[in-house]
């Protein structure tokens, strides 16, 4: 097993996804004469820009969308991108970084619900690897669940790097008199330390031996009435 890439506050980390590859989670919500497109996917901000538009083209051909829809996906997907790349150079407060990562989404008819610890400074982690042994270890057969895993983990990362960002702004911006409370922030994570020794490269999951009881994961089938009810609650 290779070693966890350094991180400590001498070596800063310039902004990107905490995993192996730097995936952007693109979530759209689009609605055009009363008819309404939701998807949900990761693009790669490495692909040409060019990309994109061709991207909202098929996608509009393919579920026969009127055709107002392929401008209104490919500004929604340019929007998420640049917002995306207006953090690259800045850095990401580096350090023993554990966070907690939670589950609760709705595929198809799979009803999922799980939290367990990933460790933010490992960039060999895949979420897509994790999610695969994930529906493997709980005998999830519809094809769609690992992907939608994947997404709610990547989703979260991303709010938590942007997070990281600021908050290596404020503390480059603090006063020399207030390093000793960063100081005590950092000697709290001292236990996470012996955590970091849990983690694979490529899987970062874990979940807290206390918490195993009272995180397991829950997987429950929903009926058709149930995944009806289910629509209403998310489109209302």
């Amino acid at each position: 097993m290779k070693p966890l890439p350094s991180t400590s506050s001498k070596t800063p980390v310039k902004f990107r996804m905490p995993t192996s590859e730097n995936l952007v989670p693109i979530r759209l919500d689009i609605e055009v004469g009363g008819q309404r497109f939701k998807d949900a996917f990761t693009w790669n901000i490495s692909d040409p820009d060019s990309e994109v538009s061709v991207f909202a083209k098929r996608t509009q051909k393919d579920l026969k969308l009127p055709l107002a829809f392929a401008t209104q996906i490919a500004q929604s997907i340019q929007t998420q991108q640049t917002e995306f790349r207006s953090y690259k150079g800045q850095e990401m407060l580096t350090g023993e970084k554990i966070v907690p990562i939670k589950l609760d989404l709705r595929v198809n008819r799979t009803l999922i619900k799980d939290q367990f610890l990933w460790d933010l400074n490992n960039f060999d982690s895949d979420p897509e690897e994790f999610s695969k042994t994930f529906c493997n270890d709980l005998g999830i057969e519809d094809p769609e669940v690992g992907p939608a895993v994947a997404f709610a983990i990547r989703e979260q990362l991303y709010e938590i790097a942007i997070q990281s960002v600021a908050t290596a702004r404020e503390s480059r911006n603090a006063k020399k008199g207030r390093r000793g409370e960063y100081s005590s922030i950092s000697r709290s994570t001292g236990a996470a330390l012996d955590l970091m020794k849990l983690f694979s490269n490529r899987y970062s999951g874990v979940r807290k031996r206390k918490e195993w009881d009272v995180f397991e994961p829950m997987v429950d089938m929903l009926s058709n009435e149930e995944v009806e009810k289910w629509r209403d609650l998310e489109e209302a």
